[in-house]
């Protein structure tokens, strides 16, 4: 059988007879599996044993672990969840750099087809899953409408249904007990039917780079406290009942007056036989403090593993100040854009590449691929830049429009679209005494200097302007520099000596009256 000539982005081919049934449809095993809960009882010594099966290679009880403390921990899911759902952005699908028409013509195909894509932003979401976890997989099913293979669903599945052959490269696989012809266990993941994001927290193995790795210490810790604190409200929070009971009195009557100790501690009612008391002693003393510290640290902990720092979570009243808190959210916005860089690779390399090779819209590969970016929507400071830009355009600096109008997030008018325009401002005419004054500061005589320019150029168009014009036919038709060096040796105004003592005179004769001119007005001024 011939195999497929369309590759994935791996150079694997892809079987367009089977992407449109799942792959984990036929591993029933993993369908019917349920989780294991290992925070069930946790301990030191269980929680060590899970860390060290999952570094070697059983993965399983680790990703269940992951999955209760997320559900149980309501600070880890307030966490993550605003870590997740900060990368729920705009997108844009552009074209490779220098473009050409048929690039850009795909580029704006394949955002058309990805926006068609049902609930895409839930497949963001699911794969944000792996911040937390490692890694995320999302199994795609795909069909073909309106001419087009496109993914008809997109399904997160549980990373603990997944396991890692530790080779030259670490290779996920779907668990199973075949092997393929080099007796490595697992399903390899067929090539179009997965987007798998593998997000790096740390560096090293993978079962080790998990986000979750690093907070399941201060789990275990906070879950000691908040037992602890739990059991401390039951002892000191409930005055200490005690009966008494006869010397003669039955194991049966004892009995009977245990369980009305125990009854009126929550119902605050019982029956006891006659000839016995109840006595109730005052609630004893103690200082919860010591809990409530212990889980105030776990949960800064968290937050700065998870967030970059806590004052984005929470104010304690002491430490928490606006700078801070600014500072804190620039790490936090530092997060995200590493968390937007590692994403945007994944969903261009198995989601849209996918999407444009089964289409006939990457014909040049996966480097010529337009690719997919996630808009952060933050902008410059309009006012600061548009302060700085007249600045920097007066100096000379080349600033293009589009850049421009991408740092203060105002998309490029298509053309014949309405723009906005200054309307030119008329100035009033004044009136009355200020206009006498407005006269006199707007229309001002020119200096006898000012005066005599325009009779000067005049008079030397006459014997320049040929020769300027002849000048400029040299430099049009000059085939090199030394050409035009030596035509305007020949172009030498010819002036005679009759025409320069003919300008020179006139030039004389024009200051000297301006001269006296301005000698009159001088005096003019004294004398008024």
């Amino acid at each position: 059988m011939a195999k497929s000539m369309i590759l994935g982005a791996d150079g694997q081919p892809i079987d367009l007879a089977s992407v449109d049934t799942p792959q984990t449809s036929q591993l029933g095993h993993l369908q019917r599996e349920l989780q294991t809960h290992p925070t069930r009882g946790l301990t030191p010594s269980k929680l060590a044993t899970i860390l060290d099966a999952a570094e070697q290679g059983d993965l399983t009880a680790q990703f269940d672990l992951f999955e209760d403390m997320e559900e149980k921990d309501g600070h880890i899911a307030s966490e993550m969840g605003k870590r997740r759902r900060a990368l729920i952005l705009d997108w844009e699908v552009t074209a490779p750099d220098n473009a050409s028409a048929l690039e850009k013509r795909n580029a704006e195909q394949l955002g058309e087809l990805v926006q068609s894509i049902p609930d895409f932003e839930d497949v963001i979401f699911d794969a944000t899953d792996a911040i937390g976890k490692g890694f995320a997989c999302l199994e795609m099913e795909w069909h073909r409408t309106d001419g087009f293979w496109l993914p008809k669903t997109v399904t997160h599945r549980p990373q603990s249904w997944f396991q890692l052959h530790r080779g030259y490269r670490q290779e996920l696989r779907l668990r199973s007990n075949t092997t393929d012809v080099d007796g490595i266990q697992g399903e390899v993941l067929r090539p179009g039917n997965w987007i798998t994001h593998i997000h790096k927290a740390k560096s090293g193995y993978l079962e080790r780079t998990a986000l979750f790795r690093q907070l399941v210490w201060t789990y275990l810790f906070k879950n000691y406290s908040v037992g602890d604190l739990a059991e401390f409200l039951e002892i000191y929070g409930i005055p200490v009942r005690l009966g008494k009971y006869p010397p003669n009195a039955s194991e049966r009557e004892k009995a009977t007056l245990l369980r009305a100790l125990v009854g009126i501690g929550h119902n605050a009612a019982g029956i006891i036989p006659e000839g016995m008391l109840i006595d109730f002693k005052d609630a004893a003393t103690g200082d919860p403090k010591a809990f409530e510290l212990m889980i105030s640290w776990c949960e800064r902990n968290q937050s700065k593993v998870i967030l970059g720092g806590t004052l984005t979570s929470g104010a304690d009243g002491a430490a928490s100040t606006n700078a801070l808190g600014n500072v804190h959210n620039e790490v936090r916005k530092d997060l995200r854009d590493g968390d937007i860089r590692q994403l945007n690779t994944t969903i261009t390399r198995d989601l849209v590449y996918a999407i444009a090779v089964m289409n006939g819209l990457a014909p040049d590969g996966i480097k010529r691929c337009p690719r997919f970016g996630l808009i952060t929507g933050e902008t410059e400071d309009i006012q600061v830049l548009s302060e700085a830009l007249p600045k920097l355009v007066g100096i000379g600096v080349q600033v293009p429009q589009d850049w421009a109008n991408q740092k203060l997030g105002i998309p490029m008018p298509q053309p014949g679209q309405v723009v906005l325009g200054m309307t030119p401002q008329v100035q009033a005419v004044p009136t009355g005494t200020a206009a006498l004054t407005a006269r006199r500061i707007t229309f001002q005589e020119p200096t006898p200097a000012q005066a005599m320019q325009p009779q000067l150029a005049s008079q030397l168009e006459k014997a320049t302007g040929p020769w300027f014009a002849q000048i400029r036919k040299l430099v049009e038709s000059a085939a090199s520099l030394d050409e035009i060096h030596d035509g305007l040796e020949r172009l030498i105004p010819s002036m005679t000596l009759d025409q320069y003592a003919q300008a020179m005179a006139e030039a004389l004769a024009a200051a000297q009256l301006a001269g006296r001119t301005e000698v009159l007005q001088e005096a003019g001024a004294v004398n008024g």
